[in-house]
């Protein structure tokens, strides 16, 4: 549902409204629902596993690009993590003070920041992903039956489309 109404009924509001446009209406429905989705799921993970240990989705994916690199500079933090430098600064502002992250700057280069975990921030993160990983399982129980490989790549070839590096 997208309020009161269906995805399929809000779609149709929308052709009607734009039906003397020459449009892809297909494009339109992928990109449409692809946002819908994924603020759909990042909120199922916030109610259902971040809330409790009061994690933000935007801190949670710190925590993991932090984790899965054994630390990394904070360019490449909020690359990964797909938030703007001045986000990323409050972010890890909040997990320091939770002792989850520490900063520390570039022995090669000052002006660079490495963060790293703490064993506390390890921790958390080593127990939150299998729950995640638990609520991905729910959240993809729809999709038909070996079809989640090819919708992940489907999602890939979304992103390499857009991706301007």
């Amino acid at each position: 549902m997208a309020g009161p109404h269906t995805l399929l009924e809000t779609e149709r509001a929308a052709e009607s409204k734009i039906a003397g446009l020459a449009l892809d209406f297909e494009s339109m429905h992928v990109i449409s629902n692809l946002f819908r989705a994924a603020n759909a799921v990042r909120n199922h993970m916030e109610r259902h596993v971040l809330t409790p240990v009061d994690l933000t989705w935007t801190a949670f994916v710190v925590l993991w690009v932090v984790w899965i690199w054994d630390g990394a500079e904070t360019r490449v933090i909020a690359d990964q993590a797909g938030v703007s430098k001045a986000t990323l600064s409050g972010v890890l502002t909040t997990l320091e003070k939770r002792k989850l992250v520490r900063r520390t700057k570039s022995v090669d280069d000052g002006r660079l920041v490495r963060v790293t975990l703490t064993k506390t921030g390890t921790r958390l993160i080593a127990s939150l992903f299998p729950q995640i990983n638990e609520q991905e399982t729910y959240s993809s129980r729809l999709l038909p039956v070996g079809s989640k490989e090819d919708t992940a790549e489907m999602l890939r070839l979304l992103v390499k489309a857009v991706d301007t590096k």
